[in-house]
């Protein structure tokens, strides 16, 4: 795969080179989806890492005269449908800039995408100029907002504003639910599958060129005869039809999309022609051609003959059935929106959903591994042709939250610094102990199978553990006593504070506790003794003892 995507992105970046002198004039912004379904893997790679990559490849191609910035949705926080940034403004010279905040994004949260292409086309002045944006998603709107009608509004109110999706790992009946915010600005929905494809569809979009100028007119031939009227044609010549099993109906307003392939001079399948969705009736140019209709991960392909004055009205059938996943924690317990629902694919890769997925696959026994938390499981489902199956799929887990306090019935730690530490309660033949996952903040949640854990709460130099156990589809919570206060320290003039252990071990030596820079230094301590060392450089180091106390502040003012 790596060096497919290789070999596509050096002819990408010659026909790049071809067109430097005609590339588009408008500025561009690009909005990357940063939600959390982006850690989705395909062929074993999240795609945000896939996305990272085509960004790169293709940024790095662009003549440093081009205008772009960069837009993000979904990278600072969960659940939000507001967390929409502008990174990096349009500029030029900016690719480098994109490359580095596209490699530092998170991936977090919802799918913002209608508001986030309204605001890079206002970040545009897309009223006063020319202006393109470039949505890579992978995933629906998710914040109540129409797509499609935006894209008309867009257009409509814009001096000359297009509008590109590019549909990474969408299924067809998402990508057509996307298409429309393109296709009404008259831009471009590339669906893109895996990193060869998304180089190409960011090639088409972010770095497509103009026209180039028309050359000057040559002097007016003299008028020919008129041509004999061509003969009628019909309103349409190409109606495909799909349905999923032999003597079923066909589809109507389903999800399926037909993929027009040209055909090669040896009867092989040749170059996509164009894309169509759901109850296409349209014209193609007159020959053979090579047709898939695809639903989901189900398709078939047959050879189709089109002609001007007829219309051909191929049935596809898929041989295929409905799968709908319920993932759930326990039994009867609702289903996890956030659950990771993996497919595996005949041909070695994946496709993923998350909570409730509803899936058309080929009629045959197909495996989903299911993901909540830090539990997972596996089940192979069988459907038939024009068959739904529908099935709960139970990973048994339970909830722990976790919370630390200072002393026990005490204040609790509310810093977001405290961290959990979540490992396996049963030891390994080393002593050691299988860490499961980290957690920060108070009220942290997990989900874990059924068994025993410990938990190891951390708050600067604070540390201590507590045993839990979790039963599926209960609730456990666990609260770790740190027996530490907080040593707040203040030095004017210090160059740097550290904090070392009052008692000296065998050596003659004392533990340090860390150095901080400034004049000042604020740290949850175990209780104790502590010499608080103080360097003012020039004027030396002094030292100062200083005692905490179990879920109390201590203050010291070293002169």
């Amino acid at each position: 795969m790596a060096s497919i995507a290789r070999k596509i992105l050096v002819s990408a970046l010659f026909l790049l080179g071809l067109a430097v002198s005609g590339l588009a004039a408008d500025r561009t912004v690009i909005v990357l989806d940063g939600s959390g379904s982006m850690w989705g893997q395909i062929d074993g790679r999240p795609k945000l890492e896939i996305a990272r990559e085509a960004l790169r490849g293709v940024l790095e191609g662009l003549p440093a005269t081009r205008e772009i910035g960069l837009m993000a949705y979904g990278h600072r926080q969960k659940g939000a449908c507001d967390d929409i940034e502008l990174i990096v403004p349009p500029a030029a010279g900016t690719a480098s800039a994109i490359i580095a905040a596209a490699d530092a994004l998170k991936f977090l949260g919802k799918t913002p995408l209608s508001a986030s292409v309204r605001q890079a086309a206002e970040a545009l002045r897309y009223t006063e100029d020319k202006a393109t944006v470039v949505l890579i998603t992978d995933g629906l709107e998710t914040c109540d907002a129409d797509p499609c009608a935006l894209g008309l509004e867009l257009k409509q109110s814009g001096v000359d504003f297009t509008a590109h999706v590019v549909g990474f790992g969408l299924t067809a009946e998402e990508g057509r639910q996307v298409a429309c915010l393109a296709e009404n600005t008259g831009g471009k929905y590339v669906a893109a599958n895996d990193l060869p494809t998304l180089i190409l569809g960011l090639t088409e979009t972010v770095a497509a060129p103009e026209p180039a100028a028309a050359p000057e007119p040559a002097p007016a031939p003299e008028p020919a005869p008129a041509p004999e009227p061509e003969p009628a044609t019909v309103e349409y010549n190409f109606a495909p039809q799909t349905t999923f099993a032999e003597g079923m109906p066909p589809m109507r307003d389903a999800g399926n999309a037909y993929e027009v392939h040209a055909v090669n001079p040896d009867g092989s399948k040749g170059d996509r022609v164009t894309t169509e969705y759901m109850n296409y009736r349209g014209n193609l140019e007159p020959g053979d051609y090579i047709v898939r209709a695809v639903y989901d991960v189900a398709s078939v392909e047959q050879k189709v003959t089109i002609a001007a004055d007829a219309t051909a009205e191929p049935l596809f059938v898929l041989n295929a059935g409905t799968i709908v996943v319920r993932p759930r924690p326990s039994e009867g317990a609702p289903v996890e929106p956030g659950a990771a629902v993996q497919l595996e694919l005949p041909d070695g890769t994946t496709t993923t959903g998350y909570g409730e997925t509803k899936i058309v696959v080929p009629a045959g026994s197909h495996t989903f591994n299911v993901k909540i938390g830090e539990g997972n499981t596996s089940e192979t489902i069988t459907v038939k042709a024009g068959e739904t199956v529908e099935k709960d799929i139970v990973v048994g887990v339970g909830l722990l939250v976790m919370n630390a306090f200072y002393t026990a019935g005490g204040d609790r730690v509310d810093a977001t610094g405290v961290s959990f530490q979540v490992v396996k309660a049963a030891k390994k033949i080393d002593g050691s102990r299988e860490a499961l996952l980290t957690n920060y903040g108070p009220d942290s949640k997990a989900d874990l199978p059924g068994g025993d854990y410990v938990v190891i709460a951390k708050m600067d130099q604070a540390s201590a553990e507590a045993p839990v156990t979790i039963a599926v589809g209960a609730r456990s919570d666990v609260n770790v006593t740190l027996d530490a206060g907080v040593l707040a320290i203040s030095a004017p003039g210090a160059y740097s504070i550290e904090i070392v252990a009052a008692q000296k071990d065998i050596q003659g030596d004392r533990k340090s506790f860390g150095v901080d820079y400034g004049e000042t230094r604020q740290a949850t301590m175990p209780a104790g003794d502590y010499v608080v060392v103080v360097d003012r450089q020039a004027a030396g180091k002094s030292e100062t003892a200083a005692t905490v106390k179990a879920g109390e502040r201590s203050e010291v003012a070293v002169p």
